[in-house]
């Protein structure tokens, strides 16, 4: 383990080979819309400081960081083309699947750990939100309001929901464990968890009233209590 908290030998070897094929990378409908969360977190980022993007797809929001917070930043992706493309952005990623867990990297080894717009898909929440809280100092996290108006309409008209912020068909979704604000909230409660910052956006914009309702995307900072 290097002073950095990175695993020695794995980010050299992302760089120096890259993935055995060169597949055009296909990102996520959250990032071809632009990504409206990136000036929100990155807001929440000091300058300088070490992150760690756990399913950071083509890199764009750590090029972002290192752009405008010129932070040192390192990604996870598992994704064979996702990897090429960060390494042809120049970012720093490790190709692994983060469900097996972020064994390779100290306690605090990061000032800020980020999973964005991730969690959704993840087989097992509470053990990643759990290695965030060990390798990071701070946790960002965040993802697509089940909550929102417009995903219960189609409820209540029998269809699972399909949105900009939810574009997928039931059955090629990739998202298993959707939630609502409300629900990350008591998540968070009953952690003990401290929130530090949470922000709703709808439309790219901030939403104050009933934002259960009525946002589409959710932002989260926090910490161990």
């Amino acid at each position: 383990m290097s002073p950095t908290g990175r695993p020695e030998g794995e980010q050299r070897s992302a760089q120096r080979e890259g993935p055995p094929f060169s597949a055009p990378y296909q990102p996520s409908a959250a990032a071809a819309a632009g990504r409206a969360d990136f000036a929100t977190l990155s807001t929440w980022i000091a300058p300088g400081a070490r992150v760690l993007d756990l399913g950071c797809g083509d890199g764009s929001l750590l090029s972002y960081l290192a752009r405008e917070r010129q932070t040192v930043g390192y990604g996870i992706e598992i994704d064979d083309a996702g990897v090429l493309a960060c390494i042809r952005q120049g970012v720093n990623v490790v190709q692994s699947d983060l469900e097996s867990g972020l064994a390779g990297f100290g306690d605090a080894s990061f000032d800020c750990v980020i999973l964005s717009q991730t969690l959704q898909a993840m087989r097992h929440t509470e053990a990643i939100v759990a290695e965030m809280l060990r390798v990071g100092r701070d946790a960002i996290v965040t993802f697509p309001n089940f909550g929102h108006w417009s995903h219960r309409l189609q409820i209540l008209r029998g269809r699972m929901p399909v949105s900009s912020a939810l574009p997928y068909q039931w059955y090629d979704t990739p998202n298993i464990h959707l939630c609502t604000v409300a629900d990350f909230d008591a998540f968070l409660a009953e952690r003990g968890c401290t929130v530090e910052d949470r922000v709703v956006l709808s439309g790219g914009r901030a939403v104050a009233l009933l934002p259960n309702l009525r946002g589409e995307l959710a932002i989260y900072r926090f910490r161990r209590a």
